[in-house]
């Protein structure tokens, strides 16, 4: 029993150990993806060391963008080695897709952005601000055109 006590770690070295903050660790348990930990007869929070392992293994799926419900379908998928890795190539490969889309808006935002800043290439006066001018009248075209009707 007392080996056993000896492998658990408390919170504060499990978040030292993976990089992360102690309420990212909370949260993680809250949203399922860490088992609840055991606790001390004086309260503390204890974790083992596979602990380690798995809540690396969240972070470098945060690291690289994924969801909370997409970690936790991998985290099942790894629970299972002798399936088919099928399933992890199409989550990732709808992760690119949706990477891809969030690229494009961006990219279309940027263009918007240079555009407007071009409204007002120097220093002057507010009232001269092309940029304040134009976003003035996108938000007024927006109030004058007409509410879109749906139709049942």
């Amino acid at each position: 029993m007392a080996k056993d006590r000896k492998d658990l770690i408390k919170i504060g070295e499990l978040a030292h150990l993976v990089g992360v903050q102690v309420v990212t660790i909370r949260y993680y348990e809250k949203e399922g993806l860490l088992d609840k930990p055991q606790r001390t007869p004086n309260g503390y929070r204890t974790y083992r060391r596979t602990d380690v392992d798995r809540l690396r293994f969240i972070r470098h799926c945060r690291d690289h963008g994924m969801a909370i419900e997409d970690i936790k379908f991998l985290l099942k998928l790894r629970e299972a080695p002798e399936k088919d890795c099928m399933e992890v190539n199409t989550l990732v490969d709808d992760h690119i897709k949706r990477l891809e889309e969030q690229l494009a808006s961006l990219q279309a935002l940027k263009s918007r952005l240079v555009e407007l800043r071009g409204k007002c290439p120097h220093s002057g006066a507010i009232s001269d601000c092309g940029i304040l001018r134009d976003l003035g009248g996108q938000c007024r075209a927006a109030l004058e055109s007409p509410a879109p009707t749906t139709q049942s």
